[in-house]
């Protein structure tokens, strides 16, 4: 015999069994109630019950016998579908199937059919197979006053935007991917709510966010909170977004406008897709501030926007763009580097000076192969910025374009450079810059354009610069416009240097000869001879500017092979250190 004795002070709730019933291992005999919880005791071994020695309502101080076993064999009872079925359960596996694209297979399929992908599919491709937690999915659209729970659950999943951290090729990382298919993607008091929960996740984690941006601006017809705010502008969601110092990437696919193009806007580097139209209001608020009825699709096309360089990258679909994403995710740590073929530098700037040559020829002889992923390149012509990678290592290439306005400096092009040297010291990649300027551009109508503040940026971008800087220069540097160029100054980089061909000058050769020289010009009245004396002039201080004269006059640091660029740029920027993010922002332009 086995008596089963009360553990704890409790009430009996119910008793399960009589006398004589028999028993298998694990069957529950009577239900104990303490402090609201209730506690079942179940048989410790198969057997019969002799004695019941409570009953329902009596009150136990704790050791009193419960109920006397006889032991014996009794076969477990093979349980109901009734008894195994939990509701608790089974209601958050219907309500976690709302959350899948399987239980909107219509508004799929229109989503597929116009070229899209949905958010759940985007943020599966970006992760690593496994590693993604989502951070609030259960919210619903604010609307519970006006609409059936059911239908919100329904029709609002997670209130148009899945949030959630995971890695990317093994880095940790946040995202925050718009559901269009859920009120056009228009943003609701939840929705801003859990932004500013993964916001808060990133910041606390240092993890860069990624987001993909699609559809309007605020939800107006919120109704539960409508009584509690007017128009939202306390809304802290931009403001967190701007204030990360984390890496931001957007993604822009389809219809973004309003309050979306502004997140968007907000990220240090903006992918978009060629179906994408990007605008700060959309056919709606176009109407309602009575400026005309326009079509969505005529708002801040993808061309339009990449050519005046909101977009700094623009990829087919989205597939691509997370592709892209991934490969600017890895730039936090250096690859087993490619095996590399001669580079053929040497062949790149013609011995002539004066005649024009590709720069993107010297880009790809100094990169690994195939690994320069340029930025911004239908904007600020010339200038071309761009990641690569060096032996490996994770580089910024900034470089002149010497086929737009023979590499002079404009404004849209000092602009794009300065943007993109806080671009790499934000995210913590050293720069190699490549020059080939004869300074910035002048003229009346050049600085109709703001030249001067434009061109300066160039200079304070530089002045603030914390990662290893590298300069080379491969034919002209002169002026401003090459002291901007090497982070403004030649004794600014960690190392200056320059091909034989390099030429240095405080302004342009010729326009210093006619500068400098004009009464001596002035006074030869033979063409043909003043012609003569102005070439002569040009080649002297030419002579006086090349790059193995100026070297020996320590302008810079030294005159390198340009077959052995590659291996001059490693050592370099080896000696220079480590990189680290710093904690300046990156300028919307």
């Amino acid at each position: 015999m086995k008596t089963l004795k009360a553990e704890t002070a409790a009430i009996v709730a119910e008793t399960r069994v009589t006398v004589g019933d028999r028993v298998a291992a694990g069957t529950v005999l009577l239900v104990t109630e303490l402090m609201k919880m209730q506690h079942e005791i179940r048989a410790p071994e198969g057997g019969i019950v002799k004695a019941l020695h409570v009953s329902a309502g009596d009150e136990l101080a704790g050791g009193e016998p419960l109920i006397t076993l006889a032991p014996a064999e009794v076969a477990p009872q093979q349980a109901t579908e009734a008894d195994t079925e939990r509701r608790d359960i089974s209601e958050f596996e219907d309500r976690m199937h709302l959350l899948r694209d399987a239980a909107r297979s219509k508004a799929v399929a229109r989503r597929h059919q116009s070229g899209g992908r949905t958010a759940r599919e985007n943020i599966e491709d970006l992760f690593d197979t496994g590693s993604f937690t989502e951070y609030g999915a259960l919210a619903v659209a604010a609307q519970r006053s006006t609409r059936p729970l059911e239908d919100l659950q329904a029709r609002t999943q997670g209130d148009g935007i899945v949030c959630g951290t995971g890695t990317v090729g093994g880095r940790p990382v946040a995202a925050m991917a718009v559901d269009f298919m859920v009120m056009a993607g228009t943003q609701g008091y939840n929705h801003h709510r859990k932004m500013d929960r993964l916001i808060d996740v990133a910041r606390r984690d240092s993890l860069p966010i990624v987001l993909f941006a699609e559809g309007g601006g605020g939800r107006p017809n919120d109704h539960d909170v409508a009584h509690l705010m007017t128009a939202g502008l306390n809304a802290t969601s931009f403001r967190h977004f701007a204030a990360h110092k984390g890496i931001k990437i957007g993604i822009a696919a389809g219809l973004c406008f309003a309050g979306n193009a502004a997140l968007f806007g907000i990220c240090d580097l903006r992918i978009a897709t060629e179906n994408s139209n990007v605008g700060m209001g959309g056919p709606a608020m176009i109407e309602g501030g009575g400026l005309g009825v326009v079509a969505a699709s005529d708002i801040g096309p993808a061309k339009t926007q990449s050519k005046n360089g909101v977009i700094d990258l623009l990829v087919e679909h989205e597939a691509e763009a997370v592709a892209v994403t991934k490969t600017l995710l890895s730039l936090d740590r250096s690859i087993e580097p490619p095996r590399q073929v001669a580079s053929g530098l040497r062949d790149v700037v013609p011995a002539d000076r004066t005649r024009a040559y590709n720069m993107r020829d010297a880009i790809s002889g100094v990169a690994d192969a195939s690994s320069f992923l340029e930025l911004r390149q239908s904007f600020g012509i010339g200038m071309i910025a761009g990641f690569a990678r060096l032996n490996g290592r994770p580089i910024g290439i900034l470089a002149n374009n010497p086929l737009h306005l023979g590499g002079a400096i404009d404004a849209p092009a000092a602009d794009k450079g300065a943007r993109f040297m806080q671009l790499c010291d934000a995210w913590g990649v050293a720069v190699v810059t490549l020059c080939d300027t004869p300074g910035f551009m002048v003229g009346p109508e050049v600085e109709e354009t703001g030249q001067v503040a434009h061109v300066s940026r160039l200079f304070l971008a530089g002045a603030h610069f914390a990662q290893p800087l590298v300069t080379v220069v491969l034919r002209k540097a002169y002026g401003l416009g090459a002291m901007a160029m090497a982070g403004g100054g030649f004794d600014r980089p960690h190392l200056c240097a320059a091909w034989p061909t390099g030429e240095v000058g405080a302004m342009g050769l010729e326009g210093a000869v006619k500068l400098g020289h004009r009464d001596q010009l002035a006074a030869i009245a033979d063409p043909v001879a003043r012609e003569a004396e102005y070439q002569r002039l040009v080649a002297q201080l030419y002579e006086r500017g090349k790059a193995l004269n100026a070297a020996s006059l320590l302008e810079f640091d030294s005159v390198i092979d340009p077959d052995e660029t590659r291996d001059v740029l490693t050592r370099a920027l080896c000696s220079a250190g480590q990189c680290h993010p710093s904690s300046g922002y990156v300028d919307a332009w």
